[in-house]
């Protein structure tokens, strides 16, 4: 009888070692599953926890949102530019009444360079120039309503000898206090001016020719009469005052010249009525 002897292998095979591999993995894994059941090939493992089942938007949702979150951005924007226009509205606010105030500055200004360019510094009466533009007005106005205006052309006599002996500060005086005398002698709506070195005009208002020729022989009175002290001088000078009307149809320029005569006459007579 012959005898079989079967001996194991020192090591173990290789299902043998895949079998053991599983089982150590099925004990980490800390399954439910037996290792018995996972030989047998119903292994079935754990399944992770599903999320809600949620339905895919759909195209129209998807663009609804977008369109909800652009309008969202374009309030946004429009805020945010809003708030950017009211900053620039409130500088160039700001900018504007600074220039108005500048402008308003700068007109003042203007209207008292003009103002000046029609005063005489010295006798701070109207000079050539300021008087000659209330002339035209005065013209213009007694051609529109028919009113009657006179103007006086006065010419002081022997000023040069003032200057010559005294000197031209001595004759300033002399100007400015005639200048005074002549404003304090006429209305408030008359004009005087100082339009030559030492000529003066004064245009009178609503006013007759005897009434006129009155107040030439007047002023040449103050005039005299308005005498500086001057160190240990008395300076007095006199005054020739020729006298015209102012027409409807004449020019400035006519009725300068037609009172530039009569003072010249009124002027020789007065010589004259010294020398006899």
């Amino acid at each position: 009888m012959n005898t079989i002897i079967c001996l194991r292998p020192a090591f173990p095979s290789v299902g043998a070692a895949r079998i053991i591999a599983e089982s150590a993995s099925f004990r980490r894994a800390g399954s439910k599953v037996s290792f018995a059941d996972s030989l047998k090939g119903s292994v079935v493992r754990e399944k992770p926890a599903s999320r809600p089942n949620t339905p895919a938007p759909t195209w129209r949702q998807a663009r609804r949102s977008e369109r909800i979150g652009d309008a969202a951005a374009d309030v946004e924007g429009a805020r945010a530019a809003k708030s950017r226009s009211r900053a620039i509205a409130a500088r160039l606010a700001a900018e504007v009444e600074r220039l108005a105030v500048e402008l308003q500055a700068s007109r003042e200004r203007i209207a008292n360079l003009e103002a000046t360019l029609d005063i005489d510094p010295l006798t701070e009466t109207l000079n050539r120039r300021g008087f000659e533009r209330e002339l035209k007005r005065s013209l213009a106005y007694v051609k529109r309503y028919g009113a009657t205006a006179a103007l006086i052309y006065l010419d002081l006599d022997d000023f040069k000898p003032v200057n010559d002996r005294h000197g031209h500060a001595a004759g300033d005086a002399v100007l400015k206090a005639v200048a005074a005398a002549l404003s304090s002698h006429v209305r408030a709506s008359d004009v005087v001016a100082r339009i030559g070195g030492d000529e003066f005009a004064v245009l009178l208002w609503n006013i007759g020719e005897q009434d006129a020729r009155a107040k030439a022989a007047a002023l040449e009175a103050a005039a005299y009469a308005a005498p500086v002290v001057w160190g240990s001088s008395t300076l007095a000078v006199a005054a020739s005052a020729g006298v015209t009307f102012c027409g409807p149809t004449d020019a400035a320029g006519e009725v300068l010249a037609r009172a530039d005569a009569e003072m010249y006459a009124r002027k020789a007579e007065r010589r004259r009525v010294a020398a006899r």
